[in-house]
């Protein structure tokens, strides 16, 4: 059993690695005028390369169209009552209001690998706090990431700063894709849903505790059940998700001589599905 369903296409991954190679050693063919040793050696190729990792790194648009679409889509079935996006001054992207009236707060973030993941701030007004990885690159790894992101980046974030998250949300626009095919829709066919341009899986889900751990006072922090989420399970529903499918992420903090360390068991069903070794929380 794995963290995530998900994992790297193959013949994906290595159509990327041969482009990769390509352009490596025939990308001074696309520069009329420069010789091989003035394209690689003068830094063209190195800055024409980091521009536009850097474009597509700044660009949220495309994430945000897709955020927007499936929120548009929880409200017309009715599982929120309205949503709203927090603008570009504050540390979080959208407030929702549930059907029941809490207000749900959502991060979106990237691949998770990277130290982007660690920054949010949960506002004063939310009374759940979602985390949610748009990842639109195909060639990632998904587990990789998802381990990445839960212990080595959200451990040490929540149990350090006191960060307290409800839940991680691991669905994108290339889930289900030839990029990226999904094993929940090769089991069953009948669980794609259509919102816009998006032939979409079931999403992955991943309910953190309703507590931070703490040595002292809280050393083993359960992750809370699918329904008390609020925001979590109306996706689940909305996306012909099943509860069977959701993880939950249990988190646990001890002190070794002057160290902070904590523990990570990522569970299905009640099983763990892996655990981290003891890791030193590195304080910034």
């Amino acid at each position: 059993m794995s963290v995530i369903p998900c994992k790297i296409d193959p013949t994906t991954r290595k159509k990327v690695d041969e482009i990769a190679e390509a352009l490596k050693t025939q990308a001074h063919t696309l520069a009329p005028g420069t010789t091989e040793r003035e394209f690689y050696d003068g830094g063209l190729f190195r800055g024409a390369i980091e521009r536009i990792r850097g474009q597509f790194s700044a660009s949220m648009s495309e994430k945000r169209d897709f955020a927007k679409l499936i929120l548009n889509e929880l409200q017309d079935l009715k599982l929120i009552r309205d949503w709203q996006s927090a603008g570009g001054s504050n540390r979080f992207d959208y407030s929702v209001t549930m059907a029941s009236g809490k207000v749900a707060v959502i991060e979106l973030k990237g691949c998770l690998d990277g130290n982007n993941t660690n920054i949010f701030e949960r506002p004063p007004h939310a009374q759940e706090f979602i985390i949610w990885s748009v990842c639109q690159n195909a060639a990632a790894d998904p587990k990789k990431n998802a381990w990445s992101g839960i212990h080595t980046r959200l451990s040490a974030e929540i149990i350090d700063k006191k960060k307290q998250v409800d839940g991680l949300v691991i669905w994108d626009m290339v889930c289900g894709t030839i990029g990226r095919p999904c094993p929940k829709l090769v089991a069953n066919t009948s669980n794609v849903t259509t919102v816009g341009p998006h032939k979409l899986p079931p999403p992955c889900i991943y309910v953190f505790p309703a507590t931070i751990a703490s040595p002292r006072n809280n050393p083993i922090a359960v992750p809370q059940a699918l329904p008390s989420v609020e925001f979590l399970a109306a996706l689940n529903a909305g996306f012909k998700g099943a509860a069977i499918d959701c993880f939950g992420v249990r988190f646990e903090a001890r002190n070794l001589g002057n160290s902070l360390q904590r523990q990570t068991i990522i569970m299905k069903d009640d099983v763990a599905v892996r655990t981290s070794k003891w890791t030193t929380i590195k304080r910034s």
